[in-house]
């Protein structure tokens, strides 16, 4: 009985935190269907570049949200940061959504953008303190679960919203006004949230820690694992973090070299041009706004289907031979809708078959690239170089998805769908050249040894 209580506490605790990743997929997917509501002459009468503006305003602010809030998130805990989040959520979501003029909503975006960014970093750092060795996994890729169920809810109520009042220009501003919803549920739910174990230990707070984690385990584990986290503490005061000026060092640039070459691979394939501007590439191709729109929810339910299709695949290949698979499948579909789109042109059949390669495009995008990318990073710093190499692998991860955001809007309408899909597919091949030569296998492998083996390389080739 106890052990079914702790679970179900544990299952609170992951639904309540990951209502940040919820509003991280569906602020990142709402402008999918409000760009061409807001773009309307009556309404903010946005051209092309700034439409890119207002989509990737977001993706700058996430950037700087993802580079600082691991800091703040170790200095005030993860709970309070959560906390401090949701009311971001709230303030910028409602501001979006009142904004008079696309200079407003752009720096509201950005706003938004911060709190997406703290997001990022703070909800996986809070589930894999307080979960279990053995639900580990399971937890922390919840929320990469629920971001993509948070662009599958966006993408539902924006065709909701479009097709029933589609005639009132604004309804932009309810698509944008929802977000702030979820942020009320994770400011509520956190309330009633302990703070992380690990965090409470480090501050001294020991009586606090042991009583969290007895609620979630039993008193014996309980003891033992705060006897685990101290001993951790211990040993990690005397390792020597990394720092920008060990890059001089040819085995770590070259680590974090890899590591942030791998977070720009899983950008240019070109998937939140799809993620971000699906309605605008289904309307170019064909369909009406209306139908753009209800295509879209199959590109979200395609995403969440194929995330539980990844974690799946993961634990049972390579990491190189799923991200390449990736690449190639991605690459195969873009090429396709450059062939296509020009080949078909005005026919009747074109947007269906857009539709078409844009779900399978987001099958091996979100089956196989991104969540392999994510666990390669995991993966692939040791313990030393964790804080600085994933802070510079997300911050570029982050200003690729600001630089394509922004970009794709007028590649659209100066290029055309074709030449558009073919610079991302020649892009992709190079992505898929790099992860040949330089991306290790890192499947099976301790942290130590990967250590091992860029000392010795670097030692080899110095």
């Amino acid at each position: 009985m106890a052990e079914q209580t702790h679970k179900q506490y544990l299952r609170r605790v992951t639904y309540v935190s990951t209502f940040g990743g919820l509003l991280f997929g569906y602020d990142t997917g709402v402008i999918n269907g409000a760009l061409a509501y807001m773009s309307r002459p009556d309404q903010l009468n946005l051209t092309p570049a700034v439409e890119g503006f207002v989509a990737s305003g977001l993706l700058f602010g996430a950037a700087i949200g993802s580079f600082l809030g691991g800091r703040i998130a170790d200095a005030q805990g993860r709970r309070r940061m959560l906390l401090v989040l949701a009311i971001i959520f709230f303030f910028a979501a409602l501001g979006c959504a009142v904004s008079p003029t696309a200079s407003i909503l752009i720096a509201c975006r950005f706003v938004l953008g911060l709190a997406v960014g703290g997001a990022s970093v703070t909800v996986p750092a809070y589930l894999a303190e307080m979960s279990p060795a053995d639900r580990r996994g399971r937890m922390v890729t919840q929320n990469e679960l629920m971001i993509v169920t948070g662009q599958l809810l966006a993408f539902v109520l924006n065709a909701i919203l479009g097709v029933t009042f589609g005639e009132t220009g604004h309804i932009w501003r309810y698509m944008l006004a929802i977000a702030s919803l979820p942020a009320i549920v994770l400011w509520f739910g956190m309330l009633t949230m302990p703070e992380s174990p690990r965090w409470l230990v480090l501050n001294g707070r020991i009586s606090d820690a042991l009583e969290v984690l007895k609620k979630i385990r039993s008193e014996k584990v309980a003891i033992s694992k705060f006897n685990e986290i101290q001993d951790n503490l211990e040993a990690e005061k005397h390792i020597e973090k990394a720092s920008y000026s060990d890059l001089a060092t040819p085995w770590i640039r070259r680590i974090v070299f890899i590591g942030m070459g791998v977070s720009i691979c899983q950008q240019i394939s070109g998937v939140n041009s799809i993620m971000y501007y699906g309605t605008q590439i289904l309307t170019e191709a064909g369909f009406s706004t209306e139908a753009a729109l209800i295509g879209n929810v199959a590109n979200g339910v395609i995403s969440v289907l194929a995330t539980i299709f990844g974690i799946w695949m993961m634990g049972r290949h390579g990491r190189r031979p799923l991200i390449m698979t990736g690449q190639i499948g991605t690459m195969a579909c873009l090429l396709a809708i450059g062939i296509l789109s020009a080949m078909l042109e005005g026919q009747a059949a074109l947007p269906y078959v857009v539709l078409s390669l844009t779900v399978t495009f987001l099958f091996f995008q979100q089956g196989f690239l991104s969540p392999v990318t994510w666990l390669l990073l995991s993966e692939l710093f040791p313990l030393r170089l964790r804080g600085m190499g994933m802070g510079c692998a997300v911050l570029c991860l982050w200003l690729t998805n600001f630089c394509i955001g922004s970009a794709f809007p007028y590649f659209l309408f100066t290029f055309g769908l074709s030449f558009t899909f073919y610079l991302f597919a020649a892009v992709g091949l190079l992505g898929l050249a790099f992860v040949f030569k330089f991306v290790p296998e890192t499947k099976g492998r301790s942290l130590e040894q990967i250590e091992h083996d860029f000392r010795h390389h670097g030692e080899a080739t110095a």
